[in-house]
């Protein structure tokens, strides 16, 4: 077992920055997934499936000469339709909160397997003219596919809580997953803005998936290691919340980043599990 050690003011500010990168890469990941959960009251793990195969469509489409973020005008519109289709099978067949979390694993394993069979279980590793590029300030380095990936989750993040908390299709969404049946009873369409919400869930996963492959080398079997973590900052930011999954992100980006600046990196991944384990013992019933 390493000991720990002191790192300097400039390693450790990298750190720190690098943390809140990557934790906003978790935030944007259990964006969807919160809402989903909270509002939806279904637990979908196939939206780690929809990240990963949009990683990997990004992935093929620019290896095709399209940039990687041009993708996102078809992978967007096409993940959306999948996510409606699936909440629109899950509501036809009446599916329960506990057998839509087994239902969406299995799917999950399918995914994981189509995926395995186009691309292999080999590393790849998405190039770009923008991939490698990176800028000094106030003596950081800063990779832009990371500045991007962090632009675009505080962007996202503020967009969706603005519509969830000043909209009339955000009061009605609050609305219906408070209490669908009195919500019904006064004009609102529950099942139209179940399909809307779950499409735009699927949508927000698959815009996560895109800046995976602008920054990380993409395997299959990664995704189950993505999991855990996104799961921790989603039950720290509360289920159906827009902003707190980006803050909770960043907070367990951050603690990861520094357990690694001052001791061993398998430390890293108990950094979430424990701060969710705190949370849950010290905030019993807060769930949103």
């Amino acid at each position: 077992m390493s000991g720990f050690t002191l790192p300097s003011i400039s390693l450790l500010s990298q750190s720190i920055l690098s943390g809140i990168f990557v934790g906003a890469l978790y935030g944007l990941m259990g964006l969807g997934l919160s809402l989903s959960w909270g509002l939806l009251r279904l637990i979908n793990l196939a939206h780690f499936a929809f990240a990963f195969l949009a990683a990997y469509l990004c992935y093929q489409m620019a290896t095709m000469g399209m940039d990687p973020l041009l993708t996102l005008l078809v992978i967007v519109p096409l993940f959306f339709a999948l996510g409606a289709g699936l909440h629109w099978v899950m509501a036809r067949f009446a599916v329960t909160p506990f057998n839509s979390l087994l239902l969406t694993f299995g799917l999950t394993g399918i995914a994981e397997s189509v995926m395995q069979s186009i691309w292999t279980a080999d590393f790849r590793k998405l190039e770009s003219h923008y991939g490698e590029q990176k800028f000094k300030l106030a003596g950081l380095y800063i990779p832009v596919p990371e500045l991007i990936t962090l632009v675009i989750a505080v962007a996202l993040a503020f967009a969706v809580w603005g519509v969830l908390r000043y909209t009339d299709l955000g009061r009605a969404l609050r609305a219906a997953a408070q209490d669908g049946p009195v919500a019904s009873a006064f004009g609102v369409n529950e099942k139209a803005l179940g399909l809307l919400l779950a499409g735009t869930c699927a949508a927000l996963a698959s815009i996560a998936g895109v800046c995976l492959a602008l920054s990380f080398t993409l395997t299959p079997s990664q995704m189950y290691a993505w999991i855990g973590v996104v799961f921790a900052a989603v039950m720290l930011g509360g289920l159906g919340s827009a902003l707190g999954p980006l803050v909770a992100g960043v907070l367990i980006g951050v603690s990861e980043a520094v357990t690694m600046a001052v001791t061993a990196p398998s430390w890293a991944p108990i950094v979430s599990f424990t701060l969710l384990i705190l949370i849950l013992l010290f905030r019993p019933g807060k769930s949103a």
